[in-house]
């Protein structure tokens, strides 16, 4: 298997919920389910990739308090190098309704001062050369994302593939920002993207002729995925050929970090060498799996995992 790596945002998830309706100001509710978690896009994905068995580095920092030292335990030999901020660590208090849905209240925390230096303190270039790189909490990372065209100079020198999620920005797909992540996609080697990201970025109401376009845009050998949550997932591959994945049918208990779990199981997948229909199985089979137990489950081993997609 290809090195395996993820880039950015580590935090706290603190889950409550199931809530409905919203409550009135002043007023208190009780529910049913809480669950204290490591979180964020790329602390998702590594405990997925934890759970598969699959070998991975993470850069990440935290702030200085016990939600820190929890996080960076969490990770052991891991997260040894991470830099620790003098901020509070981030917080995000998500707040699950029964349809699956889910609404989420997040301090800034430490994850703005993320940076490059952070990202050479807890990655080996060489070691990861030739293997790939998850790259997400690109609009939460201020001080990394500044210095992006580094960090994509530093994967091209190492044979790294990137592969981004950018994630939600926190302001909308604001001309700038969609700008920006189109300037970010055309140093990716895969996007890793769900239905509205892919079709807002586009411009193109249709998911396949959005993820054409997209692709249109990035390095020839590029794949593009776009995330369609229970309808699965599509890509458009390196030759430019449609492949697509229908996702199981689950009862829903909790969809908190469904994408990243997907995007763990799609590139573990990938840097095994399997097909890109299998990568797609795999990261709907997984994804499907985690967001329909409580407590979550991801199918042990990723052999496991992608053997159960072919069957």
């Amino acid at each position: 298997m290809r090195p395996l790596a993820v880039i950015g945002n580590v935090n706290v998830d603190l889950i409550l919920g199931p809530a409905e309706p919203w409550p009135k100001a002043g007023t208190e509710i009780i529910v049913d389910h809480d669950e204290l978690r490591v979180g964020g896009s790329a602390g998702n994905a590594a405990l997925a990739w934890k759970a598969l068995g699959v070998d991975f580095d993470i850069a990440a920092n935290t702030g200085t308090d016990e939600f820190g030292r929890w996080l960076r335990e969490a990770f052991g030999r891991r997260a040894e190098k991470w830099p620790v901020r003098p901020e509070g660590t981030t917080l995000s208090v998500g707040i699950t309704h029964p349809d699956g849905e889910r609404t989420f209240f997040t301090t800034r925390g430490h994850l703005p001062r993320f940076s490059l230096d952070c990202v050479f303190a807890a990655l080996d270039g060489v070691r990861l050369s030739g293997g790939y790189a998850l790259l997400c909490g690109s609009f939460l990372t201020d001080d990394l994302t500044a210095d992006y065209p580094s960090l994509f100079d530093w994967a091209d020198t190492h044979n790294i593939t990137l592969a981004l999620d950018t994630g939600w920005p926190l302001d909308g797909w604001t001309e700038t920002n969609r700008q920006a992540t189109s300037g970010w996609l055309s140093r990716c080697g895969c996007a890793l993207l769900n239905e509205v990201e892919s079709t807002t970025l586009s411009g193109l109401a249709d998911p396949v002729e959005a993820a054409r376009e997209l692709k249109r845009h990035m390095p020839a050998n590029a794949i593009v995925v776009v995330k369609r949550g229970p309808d699965g997932a599509l890509a458009i591959g390196t030759d430019g050929t449609l492949v697509s994945a229908a996702a199981p049918r689950v009862e829903v208990v909790d969809t908190i970090g469904a994408g990243d779990v997907f995007n763990a199981a799609f590139l573990a997948a990938l840097a095994d060498g399997k097909p890109l229909a299998d990568c797609l199985a795999a990261g709907t089979t997984v994804a499907s799996r985690a967001i329909s137990t409580l407590p979550r489950n991801y199918g042990g081993p990723l052999a496991t995992a992608t053997g159960e997609t072919a069957s």
